[in-house]
């Protein structure tokens, strides 16, 4: 049963999402404000935390970063703000998906479901790969990434985008085809999205990032991944 916390400071809403989430069969926990849902992650684990943005105490996009700073646990943003700008904030501070208040619980449910399918694959990859003269490390045992042997903080999307364009190095993968691959086909988001993890992945990977070496932009087509393999 997959643990979930709940993150949210309008009671109402909490314990509409709590309700479906017992009837779908999952653990779900609780906390109506950013230190609550600190203290929470603190003494246990989660499959998945849906956090919204707006807390009493603290910003969540202030939150999700702090968790980003040392758990890869999937988050999915909760907003009242719908705009691509906003939607953009919140994938750049760490969120996994992002949905918008008010919505259908029916839907919600939906993107739990296709988060945890998508953090729980199982990746076909040689158990350790090494790029750019051992720069670049992947460890599919340990899911973990190091860059100069110092282990990286990332997203389970952008570890799951970087072993799927690692796993197809040197073939160039669209936008829509990097979509289906790590988000999933039932993804009904846009496919900038795809841009924006790019955008965060090689600011943690690259040593310059406006110049990237492994994650290169094949103009009118996608993203390539290159790197000698040792």
């Amino acid at each position: 049963m997959s643990k979930i916390l709940v993150v949210e400071d309008e009671d109402k809403i909490r314990e509409v999402i709590i309700a479906y989430l017992h009837m779908a069969g999952y653990d779900t926990y609780e906390a109506s404000d950013g230190q609550s849902a600190l203290d929470e992650i603190d003494r246990q684990p989660f499959e998945l935390i849906i956090l919204d943005l707006m807390l009493p105490d603290m910003n969540g996009e202030v939150l999700c970063k702090h968790i980003r700073g040392s758990n890869p646990v999937p988050i999915i943003m909760l907003t009242a703000k719908a705009s691509l700008h906003h939607r953009i904030q919140g994938l750049s501070a760490g969120a996994d998906d992002y949905i918008v208040k008010p919505f259908d619980p029916h839907e919600l449910l939906a993107r739990i479901r296709s988060v945890l399918r998508r953090t729980n694959h199982q990746e076909l990859l040689a158990d350790r790969l090494e790029y750019g003269n051992g720069r670049l490390v992947l460890d599919s045992q340990a899911k973990q990434v190091y860059i100069y042997q110092n282990p990286i903080n990332l997203t389970p999307n952008e570890y799951k985008l970087l072993i799927v364009m690692a796993r197809n190095a040197e073939r160039t993968l669209s936008r829509e085809q990097l979509i289906d691959m790590v988000m999933g086909m039932d993804f009904e988001g846009d496919t900038r999205t795809i841009d924006q993890h790019v955008k965060n992945l090689r600011q943690k990977i690259e040593e310059d990032a406006k110049n990237p070496i492994f994650i290169q932009t094949v103009f009118g087509a996608g993203y390539r991944f290159h790197g000698g393999s040792k």
